[in-house]
């Protein structure tokens, strides 16, 4: 199994541990979809993944539907996707990619806690190269289509590292080419239970159980702001070590 199928097993149990978070994070980014695609899924790839995505979540569907009613109001405001980098405590890089209607809050929030816990706000694309920006997509296996067979028929459109994960697939491929995997994946039947994007670490740091204590109450800090969607570090994980 692949490097990124590592690193998405050891964050998979945290990423939906906070369920009105992650509620919260899902009506964003169906708000922003709407704004940018409008309210049909079914002229709105985007839209279509992310009830997708909130089905998988256990999300209400009257919390779907509240989310694209707000964004198609003139009174609901505009969230402004903002990518944050910097260096925790021991040369820890931390990217925290944020949804806001305030920058100015936002920017002097995410600061702020960096501050706090000893590490600093880098300038933007500072950290790039530590990270490998991915589409990742969970479907259900098909009947006569073996997991071989499905990796050369993405190969041309994108997609690097396929992995059978309990009664699913997980399709990893470059951040560019999320359109044209779901495109495949859809105009070919596959059900789509999922899909997301990754920023996966390069090389991860290893660090002692005092160490690592102080990064996550870094993390979790972040993670607790309102305007924060997802954080991504190259601390490596305890899982990677089994």
């Amino acid at each position: 199994m692949g490097r990124a199928f590592e690193y998405r097993k050891a964050r998979k149990l945290k990423r939906w541990g906070n369920m009105a978070r992650t509620f919260t994070k899902l009506g964003k980014e169906i708000s922003i979809a709407v704004k940018a695609g409008g309210p049909d899924p079914d002229a709105n790839p985007r839209l279509r993944v992310l009830m997708q995505n909130a089905k998988a979540a256990n999300m209400p569907k009257e919390n779907v539907e509240r989310a694209i009613k707000k964004a198609t109001s003139k009174e609901e405001g505009d969230y402004k996707e903002v990518l944050f980098e910097g260096y925790g405590p021991y040369g820890i890089a931390i990217v925290v990619e944020t949804a806001t209607d305030n920058n100015n809050r936002t920017v002097a929030n995410i600061r702020s806690y960096f501050n706090k816990f000893g590490g600093s706000l880098g300038t933007s694309g500072s950290l790039s190269f530590l990270f490998d920006h991915k589409s990742v997509f969970h479907i259900k296996p098909k009947d006569g289509i073996s997991l071989e067979d499905l990796e050369l028929e993405l190969i041309d459109f994108g997609v690097d590292e396929l992995d059978a994960d309990e009664e699913e697939i997980v399709i990893y491929g470059e951040f560019e080419s999320f359109n044209a995997i779901q495109k495949y994946l859809e105009d070919n039947g596959y059900e789509i239970t999922s899909a997301e994007f990754e920023r996966i670490p390069n090389d991860t740091k290893e660090l002692t159980e005092e160490q690592r204590a102080q990064i996550e109450k870094l993390i979790e800090r972040i993670e607790e702001d309102e305007d924060v969607q997802n954080v991504f570090h190259n601390m490596k994980e305890i899982d990677d070590e089994e």
